[in-house]
């Protein structure tokens, strides 16, 4: 009689619910109980400790006194003139066309890539590599960084065409 009370005992036990009857009410879905919401009176209670001129000082920005605003007016006034020096429009419009169009593809590509499965983390390396390899080669020491510099500059004459 006392293994039968007792295993009664712990069936109860175990089909009592974890929610106080308070706070118990009917559900239909299958997710878990969120677990109470923390008091908010530990939080104010610590903030009232800082002293109020400490506490507005936290809250205190500068700003610069630099303003960078940009006319829209003397921008597109810019954009006109120098697009009326350019001869050939439409092989500038051509190219820039032509790289929307890569970018979409470029976006293509990466998203068919990211779709199998083991070959993102190959990339992943293999951009690790390059990386560590292009810091060794031109950022690691004085003399390669100038060099890497010079060839940039040497890159940018050509792109103007002032070479």
């Amino acid at each position: 009689m006392a293994a039968a009370a007792s295993s009664s005992m712990a069936a109860t036990a175990v089909l009592i619910p974890r929610v106080p009857t308070a706070l118990r009410t009917t559900r239909c879905s299958a997710l878990p109980l969120l677990p109470p919401r923390v008091s908010t009176a530990s939080f104010s209670s610590s903030v009232k400790l800082i002293p109020e001129s400490r506490r507005f000082s936290l809250l205190q920005t500068k700003a610069s006194e630099e303003t960078t605003s940009v006319d829209a007016g003397e921008l597109f006034t810019d954009l006109k003139e120098k697009w009326e020096k350019i001869e050939n429009k439409s092989t500038v419009l051509i190219y820039g066309g032509g790289a929307i169009v890569a970018v979409w593809l470029s976006a293509i590509l990466v998203g068919a890539i990211n779709s199998v499965p083991l070959l993102p983390k190959i990339m992943e390396l293999v951009g690790l590599g390059y990386t560590g390899w292009f810091v060794y080669r031109y950022l690691l020491f004085k003399s390669s960084r100038k060099e890497l510099a010079t060839d940039i500059e040497a890159l940018k004459k050509k792109i103007s065409g002032t070479e």
